[in-house]
Order: C-alpha cells, then structure tokens, then sequence
C-alpha cells in the first residue's frame, strides 16, 4: 500500500510538472509569435529602409554624375581656345577620350596634342590627394599604352576642379602637375540669333 500511495503521490507531482510545463510553453508560445511579429514588423520596416537608401543612392550619384560633367565641360571650353597649358602651345584638344584593351581600360577627361607632346588634364568637382596620385601613377602610363602612337611624346599632367584644397594644390605643384581652377568671370554668349517676345 505505501508503495502505491508513493506512485501516487509522484503521479501527483509530474501531473503538477505537467501542468506547469504546458502553462510555460503557452508563456513561450505567445513570448514567440510576439518575437515572430515584431521581427516580421522590423523586416518589413528594414525593407522600407533599404528602397529609401537605393533611391537616395540613385540621386547622390546622378548628382556626382552630373556635377563631374559640367567640370568637364567648363574646362574643356575654358581651354578649346587657348589649348596651352605650361608655356606649351598645343594644335587639338579632346574630351573624353576612351580607349581599352583586353586588359586595360581608360577614359582621359581633357587631351592635349601638338607635334612632341601630350597634356592630359584630369577634371574634377574637387579634387582630393588621391586624385593626384591617381593621375600620376596611371595616367600617363596608361596613355601610352592605349594610345600607342603617343608612346613616345612627351606628356605634361593637369589637375582642374572647381574645389582645390590648398593641401592637394601643393602636392600637384610638388609633383610637377599643372593646377586648373576658375577664375572671374569667364563666359561666353551665344546671342545672334535673338528675337523678340
């Protein structure tokens, strides 16, 4: 008999642990499906975030784009008259020449030629120190091999940007790269064929 009594009283008690697990694992059931919501909520809030920073992403670029071009296109008509650069005078400029190979490729912003001599000016919005390094480490190089002709030119380096940092402008001048900015008031005007309205 007090066998018995002692399987029913541990019946008893794991009735009880029974009891108390399930009423823990409703606890955690609904501690989960309030995890599982707010997770499914953070999803689709991080979602949300992750379009707005493409679409941010999509306008800085096309701004930096089109910052970059009206540099290139305000030196290159700054220059197309003059084509001199360093006391050097120059027969033809070009805009943004590109050419590649199966292994190289390279667009230069600004190309100057006369008979013995190449000037190649790199347009920025601003220029920073890697922009200088870049231009004197590659450029020339990659010149001569895309552009084969050339190999045996002279070639003279150019900076230009609207923002020039005295720091960055005194490591141009250091390394022996001409420094291109704006200055006054430079414009031209087409007006000939104006009208009334």
């Amino acid at each position: 008999m007090e066998r018995l009594d002692r399987i029913e009283k541990i019946m008893e008690e794991n009735a009880l642990a029974m009891a108390e697990l399930r009423k823990s694992q409703k606890e955690t059931d609904a501690q989960l499906a309030k995890t599982d919501a707010q997770l499914a909520k953070t999803d689709a809030q991080l979602a949300k975030t992750d379009a707005q920073l493409a679409k941010t992403d999509k306008i800085l670029s096309g701004l930096g784009i089109n910052l970059g071009h009206t540099a290139e296109e305000y030196f290159y008509y700054a220059m197309e008259d003059k084509k001199q650069m360093g006391g050097i005078q120059y027969q033809d400029i070009e805009q943004n020449l590109k050419s590649k190979t199966k292994k190289l490729e390279d667009e230069f912003d600004i190309v100057l030629y006369n008979g013995d001599s190449i000037g190649i000016i790199e347009v920025k919005h601003k220029v920073h120190p890697s922009d200088i390094q870049k231009l004197i480490s590659k450029k020339a190089e990659n010149f001569r091999i895309l552009f084969n002709d050339y190999k045996d030119y002279k070639i003279y380096l150019g900076i230009a940007g609207f923002s020039i940092p005295k720091e960055v402008d005194d490591e141009a001048r250091r390394n022996g790269v001409a420094v291109l900015r704006q200055k006054g008031n430079v414009l031209e005007m087409e007006d000939n064929n104006m009208k009334i309205y």
